[in-house]
């Protein structure tokens, strides 16, 4: 579903099978990428599926992939394309899960030593301001609070993250609002506490981003930890 954050999948059994929901573009992945973007993703599992999942965030994205998140959103984009060797994800599908995740690290800090990074810093604050907040900002307040106009912050804004201020703001609202479904709260409390006009405001707003209702996300998409692997 989208979110704030920039989504890597490291697949180990087979390639990953994504598209976007509404049938654009899709493939067969064993390292996928996908940008910021404001509808939902469809993955088709075919039996056993294993992997490792990195959410990162837009300086993340500019450390470990020398790319701004402007270059990826709204895409599916194969690990290759940006410089992450599919070579790893047959090291990863043979070895113990211990072995996967120093693997894994042992990849990322091989990217970090790759490139120099820096976000451009009017969409940095701002983008801070919009997540740490959690939605509950209003764009022309946050300009002002910047001291520029509201059109300069969208230019600035969309050059370096691929979304618009006020996309961004949707975006962090309705992750909020599924963290506090995930807590037991009732939908009713959840739009009033994460900043929805009304409850039919957070059911449209579910719909649209998720491709379904509040209820049948939790039905979808259950938080399921697994035990952490017993220490040596």
């Amino acid at each position: 579903m989208p979110s704030t954050a920039l989504t890597v999948v490291i697949a180990f059994d087979e390639p990953l099978d994504c598209s976007w929901l509404d049938g654009r573009t899709g493939d067969r992945y064993a390292i996928l990428v996908a940008g910021l973007h404001t509808s939902p993703a469809l993955i088709r599992t075919h039996g056993l599926q294993r992997g490792i999942q990195l959410a990162l965030t837009p300086l993340g994205c500019r450390a470990l992939l020398g790319t701004p998140p402007a270059a990826l959103a709204n895409e599916l984009v194969p690990g290759p394309e940006l410089g992450l060797s599919d070579t790893v994800h047959d090291r990863l599908d043979s070895a113990d899960w211990h072995t996967r995740f120093d693997l894994v690290e042992e990849l990322l800090v091989d990217r970090l030593n790759r490139h120099r990074w820096s976000v451009d810093p009017i969409a940095g604050t701002a983008w801070e301001r919009i997540t740490t907040q959690r939605g509950d900002v209003r764009v022309e307040h946050l300009a002002a609070d910047l001291g520029i106009s509201r059109r300069h912050l969208q230019t600035r804004f969309r050059h370096e993250l691929g979304v618009s201020p006020k996309q961004a703001v949707r975006l962090a609202r309705f992750e909020h609002a599924q963290s506090l479904l995930v807590s037991g709260m009732s939908s009713a409390d959840v739009a009033a506490e994460a900043g929805f006009a009304d409850q039919p405001h957070l059911h449209r707003e579910f719909r649209a981003l998720a491709g379904m209702t509040p209820r049948e996300s939790l039905t979808e998409f259950p938080i399921v930890h697994d035990e952490l692997p017993s220490q040596a």
